[in-house]
């Protein structure tokens, strides 16, 4: 699910940033459909409009920390 969007952003994620770099963006589909300085005024206004789940809100930044996440655990072993 939202693999045609999350693969938009990736191909043309360079313009985008030049564009809206530092903001929330709404791509539905191939289009960007909203841009929002927070992930919740994203979501809520998109809403108003798109069911849930058929848009990928995503923060515009160069690389990939935006849509990387890493975690770390602790484990013992005995």
């Amino acid at each position: 699910m939202l693999e045609t969007e999350f693969k938009y952003y990736l191909d043309n994620q360079d313009e985008l940033v030049s564009l809206y770099a530092g903001k929330y963006i709404v791509i539905k589909d191939e289009e960007v459909i909203g841009v929002y300085s927070s992930d919740e005024e994203a979501y809520f206004e998109t809403i108003k409009k798109h069911e849930p789940g058929s848009f990928l809100i995503q923060f515009c930044e160069s690389g990939d920390d935006s849509f990387t996440q890493t975690y770390h655990s602790r484990v013992t072993f005995s």
